[in-house]
C-alpha cells in the first residue's frame, strides 16, 4: 500500500480501525502502556463520528497540450525566439510583483490555470487571487487547486464550494482521515500514522495555460506579499516562460493524478447548493472591494505590471533551465525507507562542489547534514568563499526547533570557514523589493548561487526535513546576468545595517566565542550573546539545540 494501513488508495474508504490499530501499536513503544490505550479509545470514539468517501470521481487530467498558441505563449515569443530549447526567467524580490504576476497570469489564461500550494491562507490577498480565479473559471478556463492537506485543516467546506463552481476542481495531498480545525483528533491520527503524516508536500507553483508559470518559495497568503500588518516573509519566486514551463507542468499533473491527491468531495457531507455558490461569491467580492481603496492595492495598480506582462513587456533572461521536481512518491520512500531521495542533492552537489570563487547559500532553516558541512568546509579550505544568510533567534516568527538544529552546528561551520549572516528583524517605511526589507520581516527565501553563474531558486531549505521527508521543487538556471541579479540581493541582505556577522573569536587561553556584528544607528556593535532576544528564549533554543531528534529538524 503506498500510504499506511489505515490509507489503501484501492478501497473506498480510509479504514478507521486499521487506523486505531497501528495508533496503539505504534504509540505502545513510545508512552506508558496506559495512555496509548487511551490514545486509542479516543481514536475509535472520534472515528466512529464519521468516515471519509474515496469513492467520489478522480478523472486523469492533463495540461494544456498547445501552449505555444496561447495569448501568453505568443506575447513573449519574439523574446524567445532564436534560443532554442532555452527558457525566460524574471525574478520576483518583491512581494507584491509576486501577488501581482499571479493576478496578472489569471487574467491572461485562455485555457488552464494549475496551481500547487503548500499553504493556501483565507486573508486578504488569498482571496484577491480567489477572485481573479473565479473570474477565469467563469469565463470557461479550467482550474486545478491542489493543496497540502496540513493547512487545508478546517477548510474543507470553503475549498469544496470553490469547487463547486463549474471548471474548478480540488485536490488534498496526503490527508488525515480525521477532518475540521486542527485539533484533538487529528493530533491523535498523527500520533497513529506519523509516518506517514509528517511527510508533506511542499511545492509552490502557478501555471497560466502550461505557457507561463511561477515558481519558488511563496505560499498563498498576505505575509508572502509584504500585506501583513506586523510580520512579513521576505522570499524569491521566478518567473518562467518557454520549454521549462512543460516540465514543471509535467511535474504539477504527476501530482493530481497520483493516488495521494484526493478530491475535496471526499471530505465534506453534500456537495454545495446554488445558495452556497451564491453567497461564497458576494463574500470574495465585498473582501475585494473593501480591499481595493487600501495603500497597497493603489500601489499595485499603479505598478502597470498586468498590463506590462500581458502585453509580453516583463523583460526575461534567456538561459538554460533544468527542473528539478521530487516525485509525490517520494513520501513513500521518506515513509518506508525513513528519509526519501532529494532530487535536489543530487543534481545540485556535484555542481556546488566545482565552484571556483564564491557559494551563496540562501535558506531560512540552514541544516546542513555532516557530508554536507564536510563538503562546505573542503570548499572553504581551497579557497572557494561560502556565505550563508539565514535567520537569527531574533527574526519574527523564526522556528524555534529549525534554529536550535542550525545552532548547534553554528560552531563547526564557522570553524570550517563558512561565513555566517543572520538576517535581524528591522522596520522599513517603504515597499519591500528586496531579501529581508519586510515590516518585521523573517527570511523565507530559498536560493544557492554558484560562481554568480548557476542558481537554483524553489521550496527547497536547506535542511532534514526538506531532503528526507517533503517533496519540492524548482529550478537550475546557468545565467550569468540572474547570478549577477540575485547575487547583488545577496550582498544588500547582509550588509551590517540589516544582518549580524558571526564570528568566532579565541581570547587568550580561553576557549573560542562567538560574535554578532552588525550596525545599529550607523555605529558598528558587536554582541557576544544571541542578540535582540530574551534570556528565555536564548535557553529555550539551547535545550531544544541539546534533546532534538535529528529527523525532526
Amino acid at each position: 500500500m503506498v500510504l499506511d494501513a489505515a490509507y489503501d488508495p484501492g478501497m473506498a474508504r480510509l479504514r478507521s480501525q486499521a487506523l486505531v490499530g497501528r495508533a496503539g501499536a505504534q504509540t505502545a513503544r513510545r508512552l506508558h502502556l496506559p495512555f496509548a490505550l487511551a490514545i486509542a479509545c479516543a481514536a475509535c470514539v472520534l472515528s466512529a463520528c464519521g468516515t471519509t468517501r474515496l469513492d467520489v470521481p478522480r478523472p486523469v487530467t492533463e495540461a494544456w497540450p498547445t501552449p505555444a498558441d496561447t495569448p501568453i505563449a505568443r506575447a513573449y515569443a519574439a523574446q524567445l525566439a532564436g534560443h532554442e530549447g532555452r527558457s525566460g526567467l524574471h525574478a520576483l524580490p518583491s512581494g507584491m510583483d509576486a501577488l501581482g504576476t499571479r493576478a496578472a497570469l489569471a487574467e491572461a489564461a485562455q485555457h488552464t490555470l494549475d496551481l500547487q500550494y503548500y499553504i493556501l491562507r483565507g486573508d486578504t490577498t488569498t482571496q484577491l487571487l480567489m477572485a481573479r480565479v473565479l473570474r477565469a473559471a467563469q469565463r470557461g478556463v479550467r482550474v486545478r487547486l491542489l493543496v497540502d492537506d496540513l493547512d487545508a485543516a478546517g477548510k474543507d467546506l470553503d475549498l469544496a464550494t470553490l469547487a463547486g463552481f463549474a471548471n474548478i476542481q480540488v485536490r488534498v495531498f496526503n490527508p488525515f482521515s480525521s477532518r475540521g480545525a486542527f485539533g484533538l483528533s487529528q493530533v491523535i491520527e498523527f500520533i497513529g500514522s506519523s509516518q506517514r503524516l509528517n511527510r508533506r508536500m511542499h511545492n509552490k507553483l502557478w501555471i497560466a495555460d502550461n505557457a507561463m508559470a511561477v515558481i519558488g518559495g511563496r505560499n498563498l497568503g498576505d505575509e508572502y506579499f509584504d500585506a501583513s500588518g506586523e510580520v512579513n516573509f521576505s522570499d524569491l519566486d521566478m518567473l518562467v516562460a518557454g520549454p521549462a514551463v512543460s516540465e514543471i507542468s509535467h511535474s504539477f499533473d504527476t501530482y493530481w493524478n497520483s493516488e495521494w491527491s484526493v478530491p475535496i468531495q471526499a471530505f465534506v457531507p453534500a456537495l454545495p447548493s446554488a445558495d452556497d455558490l451564491a453567497r461564497f461569491e458576494l463574500g470574495l467580492r465585498r473582501r475585494v472591494e473593501g480591499f481595493r481603496d487600501s495603500d497597497y492595492a493603489r500601489a499595485l495598480r499603479d505598478s502597470g505590471l498586468g498590463i506590462a506582462l500581458r502585453s509580453g513587456n516583463i523583460p526575461l533572461t534567456v538561459a538554460p533551465v533544468e527542473i528539478l521536481a521530487d516525485a509525490p512518491t517520494k513520501v513513500a520512500s521518506a515513509q518506508a525507507n525513513g528519509g526519501g531521495q532529494s532530487l535536489f542533492a543530487a543534481r545540485i552537489r556535484p555542481i556546488v562542489a566545482k565552484a571556483t570563487r564564491e557559494l551563496i547559500l540562501i535558506s531560512p532553516y540552514f541544516i546542513p547534514s555532516d557530508d554536507g558541512l564536510d563538503a562546505l568546509g573542503a570548499l572553504a579550505r581551497r579557497g572557494v568563499r561560502v556565505r550563508v544568510l539565514t535567520n537569527s533567534l531574533a527574526s519574527a516568527d523564526v522556528v524555534p526547533l529549525a534554529h536550535a538544529g542550525y545552532a548547534r552546528r553554528r560552531e563547526r561551520l564557522l570553524a570550517a570557514g563558512l561565513e555566517l549572516h543572520e538576517m535581524r528583524p528591522e522596520r522599513l517605511e517603504s515597499m519591500r523589493s528586496r531579501l529581508g526589507s519586510s515590516s518585521g520581516a523573517y527570511l523565507h527565501t530559498k536560493a544557492i548561487v554558484i560562481d554568480r553563474q548557476h542558481v537554483v531558486v524553489g521550496s527547497m531549505n536547506l535542511d532534514p526535513r526538506s531532503r528526507l521527508s517533503n517533496t519540492e521543487i524548482g529550478l537550475l538556471a546557468e545565467s550569468s546576468e540572474l547570478g549577477a541579479t540575485i547575487g547583488r540581493l545577496f550582498d544588500d541582505a547582509v550588509r551590517p545595517s540589516r544582518a549580524f556577522r558571526v564570528s568566532l573569536t579565541g581570547p587568550d587561553g580561553g576557549n573560542a566565542q562567538m560574535r554578532w556584528a552588525t550596525e545599529e544607528n550607523g555605529q558598528p556593535v558587536v554582541y557576544e550573546v544571541e542578540p535582540l532576544v530574551s534570556v528565555w528564549r536564548r535557553m529555550f533554543s539551547r535545550l531544544l539545540g541539546a534533546v532534538a531528534p535529528e529527523d525532526l529538524l
